[in-house]
């Protein structure tokens, strides 16, 4: 599992580029991740966001 402390250096809102950094997966699957329904994401416009607070709860899950 992801060592939690490594996200203190990453902002609250992070990026799906940043999660692949965060989960050490690649671009296809960040996204396949991202635009599951079990993940907590929101969306502005085409951007998708991840709250850094929700994303750290469904990593613990």
């Amino acid at each position: 599992m992801t060592n939690i402390s490594i996200l203190d250096s990453y902002p609250d809102v992070i990026t799906v580029t940043e999660l692949q950094n965060i989960l050490g997966i690649g671009r296809e699957q960040a996204y396949i991740l991202a635009n599951s329904n079990s993940f907590p994401v929101r969306r502005v416009g085409k951007r998708i966001i991840i709250y850094k607070p929700t994303f750290i709860e469904w990593l613990k899950s």
